[in-house]
C-alpha cells in the first residue's frame, strides 16, 4: 500500500485488498487493461498477494469511481493525478486542522476553567470578545 495508508490498519474493510481484478473491472465499469494503466500511471494502487496478484479494496473502487466522474469532466490521467493528490491533502488538511481546533479549545478551556464552566463569571480574557468564541 502507498506510504500515507501505513498508518491505517491493514484489516480494514474499506482498505483491505479483497476483489480480483476482473471483479473490480466488472464493479468499476472499467476494463482490466484501463485497471492496469492507472496503476502504472500511479492513480490506483492496489494490494497485492504473497503472489504477485493484484487485491483491489473498497477505497481503490471509490478512487475508481473517481477516476470516471474526472474522465467524464475532460480531465486526462496527469490532472486525474494532481486532482487526486490535492484531493487528498486537502482532506489530510481538514482533518488535521479538526484535530487542532479540538485539542486549542481542550487547551482554552484547561487554562480558563471558570470561563467554561461557570457561564456566569465576570472572568474574560483581556482581549478577546466573548462572540470571538464560536
Amino acid at each position: 500500500m502507498p506510504e500515507e495508508f501505513e498508518r491505517y490498519d491493514s484489516e480494514s474493510p474499506s482498505l483491505r485488498g479483497v476483489y480480483g481484478i476482473s471483479v473490480a473491472a466488472e464493479l468499476s465499469g472499467f476494463g482490466v487493461a484501463a485497471l492496469r494503466l492507472y496503476e502504472d500511471y500511479g492513480l490506483i494502487t492496489p494490494g497485492r498477494t504473497i503472489g504477485g496478484t493484484r487485491r483491489y479494496s473498497d477505497y481503490d473502487l471509490a478512487r475508481l469511481k473517481r477516476i470516471a466522474e474526472l474522465i467524464d469532466a475532460g480531465v486526462n490521467l496527469v490532472g486525474i493525478g494532481r486532482v487526486l493528490d490535492l484531493e487528498h491533502r486537502t482532506s489530510e488538511l481538514e482533518r488535521d486542522n479538526r484535530r487542532l481546533e479540538a485539542d486549542n479549545a481542550q487547551l482554552r478551556a484547561e487554562q480558563h476553567p471558570e470561563t467554561t464552566t461557570d457561564r456566569t463569571s465576570t472572568a474574560r480574557t483581556p482581549g478577546i470578545d466573548e462572540h470571538e468564541h464560536h
